[in-house]
């Protein structure tokens, strides 16, 4: 008989495995080595972990492949045999479990950004993780998990890679204590992601206790009826003498096991510390209960890498921001042409601080390729507001780049039930994810009727079903005809919304500003038929965000049609507006309906500030010319820096902070620095201004992870310290002698992996040993401050930001003692 995943584990509760790595080391695994190389030298010892826990009662074991990507054996030089380590391993685990059993190969992290974040591009992510994956399924895999991904551009190259293979995918992100992960997505984008893209099953996996993994789900049950998988970690790591380890019993795991089926946890496992007895314990749990089915909520979602937007099935209406559109915007479409993002950026920021929920991004200009230009769009947007957007374009080339740009799940605008844009844009929709905007017409052109429309979104759904996509991503566009032209449009349109609704159930989309082209004072015309649409059920409204008539319109029709319930959407907008009208040219501006943004203003008083928040902002486009201007004025370099870019950076920082910025926002303020500093330096020539510290990074002796160690690097530069970074995996000696020739202030040191945190004990001790009074900071996934405390770390390093001021006091304080 087959196995078939799918039907099984809809059938009944389904047990993953442990900590492959855990067992390893059990089983004398040392540290430094590549663990996948061991299906190709050690098949016997990798075969011994899966027996292990088939016989503790697993129905999967996920193959011994998570870092046998090809970027991450190029770095034991094994990137060549890349397909015969992943087939190998998919051998090793289908022998182990027999026919009866489920084999899962496993794509993890390939311990790179993907851009704009960083330098790997999707197409290249993407080809990575279609290479492994097939060489699992030749090696007799039944399903694809994904696992401990931390970016969820990553997540969705893995997954579109997984589901070439044909096979089940399963995918997991990592999150924190703050409900994010380290680029700062929360678990409803990725819920939301993922599910667009028609995975079999979701989850959270490694750095959380079960606790943790368990708050994980039950914010991805708001917003998905998606299975899930948990893989939780055997608490959170603890020193115990010398070693590192995870201290929940079997027993306390499987206390957990009845709220996480509660929850709709189809599919359970375990990640680090979690050994055969864990996986035994909390099986004999799980599978006596009963899997709870889970209904669909009926709304439409939205995500972006940091937020989240949901629509239709009765929740209020929202706004889609349209500015980024070069119609008519002579400034914009001379930016589009000469490949400059300003006003995109500055219309992204400003339409998300008056209210839009999510934003509409058209670069088409006649005369251009509007495939790069959509991408640079789509970055700026996406790094400078946290708003998902729409992916706007007549062009297929230009939608598909779009879709492979953005970060999460965006909506596409438009498909219709035009037998070419059918074929044509639902499979991108089913390959890349997103929601889609139909337009209510045909090859016919635009039915004069409603029923007409009706007709029209009805074959847009079908077709969208028979592909596999789900009804709450259709949204339809009723179409409002202008009323200059045929005097019947608005109520045909309005009759549109409420037909679609009744016999369809899709949530609808208008162009408000359609309905009074051609007419004076068309503001009036719009704001009214604005509260008329959102009367007849209207879900989504493509409007200007910045006009003040419109959003007094929006926000008293919701109101008054009970889709803002306590009012609190209108009372906070009030509020903002009550507090931009104490100024006397906004108050004028409000009473006469014009366009205003409501965000707090900035006060811009020269060059200091305009560098100041070039960093905030990230503006690399304009930062060097920024620098120019200072140096003109008659600023020195070092005033360059202290005085306009070092504020902008400390302001990141509190951003950062106050969870408003996350890590990307960060990443692109760092490289804005780094262009400010390279025409500075030229200005400087052989001279150099005052250096804040020297300081010496390294991943410890046996661990090959560095992307936090990379970042911190990054921003103490960007804090004018020196930094020695002798990259990962460096012997002790090594740290010694370079500490010792480079007369450093500060030694800091990471790890990721419990077998390799008790190295840098023995850099400390060595440090100590050999009279080295450079002082030490600590951080790495597995690190904690009780642990940095115990090995005698000077500081803990926590988060990136964290980390440079913490350093600063260190070098303060160590030339304080010093002098």
């Amino acid at each position: 008989m087959p196995r078939d995943f799918r039907t099984e584990f809809l059938r009944r509760p389904l047990l993953f495995d442990g900590a492959t790595g855990t067992m390893l080391q059990r089983l004398g695994l040392k540290p430094g080595g590549c663990p996948d190389e061991l299906n190709l030298s050690e098949p016997e010892l990798v075969s011994k972990v899966h027996r292990a826990f088939v016989e503790a009662g697993s129905d999967i074991v996920t193959t011994n492949t998570f870092g046998a990507s090809r970027i991450k054996l190029k770095e034991y030089d094994l990137d060549r045999r890349t397909a015969e380590i992943n087939r190998s391993s998919a051998e090793i685990a289908r022998k182990a479990i027999g026919e009866s059993g489920f084999v899962a190969g496993d794509l993890g992290p390939s311990g790179l950004f993907v851009e704009p974040v960083g330098n790997l591009t999707f197409d290249d992510c993407l080809e990575t993780y279609t290479e492994q994956a097939c060489a699992l399924k030749e090696g007799g895999a039944d399903l694809i998990i994904i696992e401990t991904m931390m970016d969820i551009k990553e997540m969705k190259a893995a997954i579109i890679a997984a589901k070439s293979t044909g096979l089940p995918v399963v995918a997991t992100m990592t999150f924190d204590e703050t409900m994010r992960s380290v680029l700062g997505t929360p678990p409803e984008s990725f819920a939301i992601m993922a599910a667009s893209l028609g995975v079999d099953a979701i989850g959270a996996n490694c750095s959380l206790g079960i606790d943790g993994i368990l708050s994980a789900i039950e914010a991805m049950a708001e917003v998905t009826a998606v299975p899930f998988i948990a893989q939780p970690n055997a608490g959170l790591p603890v020193m115990v003498g010398e070693k590192t380890v995870f201290p929940a019993t079997p027993e306390e795991m499987a206390s957990y096991v009845p709220r996480l089926v509660s929850a709709g946890v189809r599919i359970l496992g375990g990640c680090c510390g979690t050994g055969s007895e864990h996986i035994e314990a909390m099986g004999a749990a799980f599978k006596a209960l009963k899997p709870v089915a889970r209904k669909e909520a009926g709304h439409t979602a939205l995500a972006s890498r940091t937020s989240f937007q949901l629509f239709g099935a009765g929740r209020a209406p929202i706004i889609i921001g349209e500015r980024i559109n070069p119609t008519g915007r002579k400034k914009l479409t001379a930016e589009i042409k000469e490949g400059k993002t300003t006003t995109i950026r500055k219309d992204a920021r400003a339409q998300a601080a008056v209210g839009a929920h999510t934003l509409d991004i058209n670069i088409g200009v006649p005369g251009t390729d509007e495939v790069p230009s959509m991408v640079r769009a789509v970055f700026s947007v996406n790094d400078n507001c946290s708003l998902p957007v729409v992916i706007d374009s007549s062009s297929d080339l230009a939608i598909e780049a779009g879709l492979k740009a953005v970060d999460g799940k965006p909506m596409i605008n438009s498909i219709s039930a035009e037998v070419k844009k059918l074929d044509s844009i639902i499979p991108v929709a089913k390959k890349y994810g997103g929601a889609l905007l139909g337009l209510a017409l045909d090859d016919s052109g635009i039915p004069e009727t409603a029923e007409g429309r009706l007709k029209a979104a009805e074959k847009i759904l079908d077709r969208m079903l028979a592909a596999g996509l789900k009804k709450e991503d259709l949204i339809i566009d009723c179409l409002a005809m202008t009323v200059s032209a045929q005097p019947q449009g608005a109520i045909e349109t309005l009759r549109a919304i409420r037909l679609i609704k009744k016999h369809l159930g899709l949530p609808t989309v208008l162009g408000v500003s359609n309905i009074s082209f051609g007419l004076p004072m068309r503001g009036l015309i719009n704001s009214n038929f604005l509260a008329m649409a959102i009367e007849a059920g209207l879900d989504c409204a493509i409007i200007n965000p910045m006009n003040t008539a419109m959003m007094d319109s929006y926000h008293a029709a919701t109101v008054l049609n009970a889709r803002d319930l306590r009012a609190e959407a209108y009372i906070k907008y009030a509020e903002r507006k009550a507090a931009a009208a104490t100024d006397h040219g906004t108050a004028e501006l409000i009473s006469q309906g014009e366009p205003v943004s409501l965000e707090a203003k900035r006060i811009i008083e020269g060059v200091r500030d305009k560098l100041k928040y070039a960093i905030i902002d990230g503006d690399e486009e304009h930062v060097v010319p920024m620098v120019e201007e200072a140096l003109a004025e008659g600023l020195d370099p070092i005033a360059v820096s202290n005085e306009g870019l070092i504020p902008g950076l400390e302001e990141v920082g509190k951003l950062f902070a106050a969870n408003k910025y996350f890590l990307p926002q960060v990443m692109l303020s760092a490289d804005t620095m780094k262009k400010a500093f390279a025409r500075l330096k030229v200005e400087m020539k052989d001279k150099s201004g005052p250096s804040a510290g020297r300081v010496l990074l390294a991943t410890v002796e046996g661990d090959i992870h560095d992307i936090g160690k990379n970042i911190v690097a990054t921003l103490l530069e960007n804090h004018s310290f020196e930094v020695i970074d002798l990259g990962k995996n460096v012997p002790t000696e090594k740290i010694l002698d370079e500490a010792v020739k480079h007369d450093v202030d500060i030694v800091g040191l990471s790890a990721l992996m419990t077998t390799t945190v008790m190295e840098m004990d023995n850099v400390i001790k060595k440090l100590e040993e050999r009279g080295i009074n450079a002082m030490t900071i600590v951080g790495g996934a597995v690190v904690t401050e009780e642990f940095s405390n115990k090995i005698k770390a000077d500081e803990y390093g926590g988060d990136a930001l964290g980390a440079v001021d913490k350093i600063k006091r260190l070098v303060e304080l160590r030339r304080q003692k010093k002098s």
